[in-house]
């Protein structure tokens, strides 16, 4: 008898919706995961049949040949083993009995005490049979029989796509359908279930008179899908269900309707279309809010729909993907999203489309050997909780960039015994709306940022690098380089960006010539040293590496005032990584000037036990001409980075690695003269068995003038522990200590076996300003071979 426990969570998956699985039937599932086979597979024309036996017994009286002990049979790739079989000449049928086992063509093994099929496997009947197919998926029944080559009948059966337990073969697996008659009909290409009941953990959860799944070796048939089921805050209560079309080998078209409690009912439609050098999708999506006030934040404002009671209750998307290959050479796609107001596709979890961020871009790509060229046009959606008229907003002020272009080139000859390389970067942008920030957002003219100008901006950058690595007897790597980049760009901008930066400069004290046009260049003379030792211990070895670099060249022109807009070279933290980099800049508007020596020790030990260590420390020197770092630019992105100064601040990282699943990471920048921690990250981790944990913290100094007007402290930490074999639950939360706030928790709990999934996770955002709390549920079921329900994405990310 099953156990209580296996009771328990029987009734658990069963409250979790497992009746909602089955409400729909009779549902017709596009792709059955798994193909089972034909019972008895036909037998090209032509093939020869080849017989194994210990004895063969000829009986010319009744005009049969009987083979016994250890027979073997092989026919036309199919195979058939058993302890016993005869050959009727007159019906043309193999009587097989004892341990018989066939295995046809296409790997579908069939297990049996007896078999009675025609000579060319096309029919037959079997009595108490075991299927297995190729890829797992099982079929038992008391008797079955194939009829005409096309129908398959199996009598008291059992269908399931969980393997056995070897220890315990009889015990009931996770899941089964077990059927009064299964019915598999290979000219109409489905399987029918008549009176069939589904099991869990071998407890009976839901009975289903009759259903009818695609036939197994059809990969697309219409039909509806498994139905999904989700829950949100502003958006209560959502059952999806899809409808499949299989219109074509070639094209298909998916249909959803959607009901939430609060908000209506959502259609998509999901058209999808395969060529012989590529593929395209198109998906619409749209409704009719029914309480969009449920979107009104604490201040009154509905961030979703406009202000409350806003007539214009829909709300719709479109969008399409697609990539075709031109040649082997050439790849030419495009992602694109249009949406009715700037986060629908987010609110209503729209596939492949609800990201916080979306890059919507048409794209030419070329590849071939060491020449790469990509040319896109691009716009970024940020889908954001926030009213278009807050100052924080940034969906309004993206640009669109028309173009942008990169190529690079690697000739495969050295040139003079070293490597040479080229790259081009452009790109066009137009912006629609002034992007700033303010020091004081009750003062509109305290501007310490302009992060995007109004109007039309172009820029072109052409670079070449040339370098070469010399090993000295004693192992010194010495690595001459040189570099030579030219840039040429135009500007466009608005009266209204002219104001902008000019009280900019007034409040900063710089100037503001804002150039309509520019040119520069940047020469680079560098020389790098490293040094690599190896200390070998009886049970470890050390690598220690001194590391040098001197990159000697020009001041950054039109430095120290505000004439180059800054789009691409915003995002600037100097650390442990970048403390080597010729250029420190993270894009192309920016470039290092001055010369500038880094130097620092980098070290890495492997033990014999299985930890591993590695560090690296350094700082950067300021050795000549202007520091790019100390003057400002329209976002002043080298303000309070540690290169401000001509001796930079410290920068270092320390890890190790244990065999036990233990792991830990400290790094950070330590202020030069006083060793204040300006920036760090710790990160601690363990991962085994029955717990896995992980622990981070960050923090980073304030930067006024960079846009950030206090520290910033964050902690996070997930744990998650397996209760039993296959029980798991887990739980994450991220906390700001700068501002007491728990931004985001979440907890959930999971079971996972070779051909079942359970998945149930809540979790909570809070606004930062507001502090207003958003849930979330998240909730799935999937089943191999049958398909998934629930959510399609978990609420929060879980721990491995």
């Amino acid at each position: 008898m099953p156990s209580h426990r296996q009771a328990g969570l029987a009734r658990l998956y069963g409250a979790s919706a497992l009746a909602c699985l089955f409400a729909c039937v009779p549902v017709n599932v596009p792709v059955l995961a798994q193909e089972i086979g034909d019972m008895a597979a036909s037998v090209p024309a032509g093939s020869q049949m080849l017989l194994a036996a210990d004895t063969l017994v000829y009986d010319n009286d009744n005009n049969t040949v009987t083979a016994v002990g250890g027979v073997q049979i092989d026919y036309g790739g199919n195979r058939l083993v058993a302890q016993r079989v005869e050959y009727d000449r007159n019906t043309k049928r193999l009587v097989a009995s004892g341990n018989v086992a066939v295995v046809n063509s296409d790997g579908t093994k069939i297990y049996s005490q007896h078999v009675d099929i025609t000579d060319d496997f096309a029919d037959g009947f079997v009595n108490a049979l075991r299927v297995e197919t190729v890829d797992k998926a099982y079929f038992a029944a008391e008797s079955a029989e194939r009829m005409g080559g096309v129908l398959t009948t199996f009598h008291n059966g059992v269908y399931t796509a969980c393997e056995p337990c070897e220890d315990k073969p009889d015990k009931a697996p996770t899941w089964r359908i077990k059927a009064r008659k299964i019915i598999w009909n290979g000219e109409k290409k489905t399987v029918r279930f008549e009176n069939s009941n589904f099991e869990f953990f071998g407890f009976p959860l839901a009975y289903l008179p009759a259903f009818e799944i695609a036939d197994p070796t059809v990969k697309r048939k219409s039909g509806f899908l498994i139905p999904g089921i989700a829950y949100k805050s502003d958006l209560g209560v959502g059952i999806k269900v899809p409808y499949y079309f299989a219109l074509s080998p070639t094209y298909d078209l998916t249909v959803t309707g959607s009901g939430y409690t609060k908000q209506g009912f959502l259609g998509e439609a999901e058209w999808r279309q395969r060529f012989n050098n590529g593929q395209y999708s198109l998906k619409i999506a749209g409704i009719r809010q029914q309480d969009p006030d449920e979107f009104i934040d604490s201040n009154g404002h509905n961030v979703d729909s406009g202000a409350p009671g806003d007539p214009n209750k829909f709300r719709g998307m479109m969008g399409t993907k697609g990539q075709f290959a031109i040649n082997p050479r050439w790849d030419f796609g495009w992602d694109v999203l249009l949406q009715s107001d700037k986060n629908f596709s987010r609110t209503y979890a729209i596939e492949d489309f609800n990201d916080y961020v979306h890059q919507s871009s048409i794209y030419l790509t070329g590849l071939n050997g060491r020449n790469y060229f990509d040319v896109r046009a691009m716009r970024f959606e940020v889908q954001e909780n926030t009213l278009a008229s807050d100052p924080t907003a940034r969906s309004a002020k993206q640009p669109w960039v028309l173009p942008s272009l990169d190529y690079a080139y690697i000739p495969d000859m050295a040139v003079a015994g070293g490597q040479l390389s080229f790259n081009v970067n452009a790109r066009a942008i137009s912006r629609d709306r002034l992007d700033t920030a303010l020091a004081n957002s009750a003062d509109p003219s305290s501007i310490n940022n302009v992060r995007g100008i109004e109007g039309q901006s172009g820029r072109l950058t052409a670079e070449a690098e040339w370098k070469r690595t010399f090993t000295t007897d004693g192992g010194l790597l010495l690595t001459p380089l040189l570099a030579l980049r030219g840039d040429a760009s135009y500007l466009n901008a608005s009266s209204g960006s002219l104001a902008a930066v000019n009280q900019m400069a007034t409040n900063l004290g710089v100037s503001d010539d804002l150039d309509s046009s520019l040119a520069r260049y940047m020469a680079t003379a560098g020389f790098e040293m490293r040094w690599p030792v190896l200390f070998s211990m009886p049970s470890s070895s050390h690598i220690l590496e001194p590391m040098a670099q001197v990159f000697v060249r020009p001041n950054e022109q039109y430095v120290g005032g505000l004439a180059v807009p800054n789009e691409d070279a915003q995002s600037f933290v100097f650390d442990a990584t970048t403390l080597f980099e010729r250029d420190k800049f993270s894009g192309y508007d920016r470039m290092e000037g001055g010369s500038r020596a880094n130097v620092g020790l980098r070290y890495s030990g492997a033990y014999d036990n299985g930890w591993s260590t590695n560090a690296l420390f350094g700082q950067s020197y300021q050795l000549g001409g202007q520091n790019s770092f100390a003057a400002p630019d329209l976002v002043n992105v080298g303000a309070y980075s540690g290169l401000e100064t001509s001796t930079s601040d410290y920068v270092g990282l320390v890890g190790f690695n244990s065999p036990s699943g233990f792991s830990g990471s400290i790094s950070g920048r330590l202020d030069e003269q006083t060793f204040e921690v300006r920036r760090a990250e710790v990160k601690a981790a363990y991962s085994g068995l029955p717990i896995s944990l992980s622990a981070k913290y960050a923090f980073i100094q304030a930067q006024p003038l960079y846009g950030f007007e206090t520290d910033r402290h964050e902690v996070t930490l997930g744990a998650s522990t397996h209760l039993a074999e296959n029980w798991r639950v887990f739980g994450t939360g991220t906390y700001d200590l700068e501002q007491s706030v728990l931004v985001k928790d979440g907890v959930g709990f999971a079971y996972n076996d070779s051909c079942f999934t359970y998945l149930m996770t809540f979790s909570e955002t809070r606004d930062l300003d507001t502090k207003e709390v958003s849930q979330n549920i998240g909730f799935n079921l999937s089943f191999r071979t049958l398909g998934d329900f629930g959510s399609s994405q978990s609420s929060i990310d879980t721990i491995q």
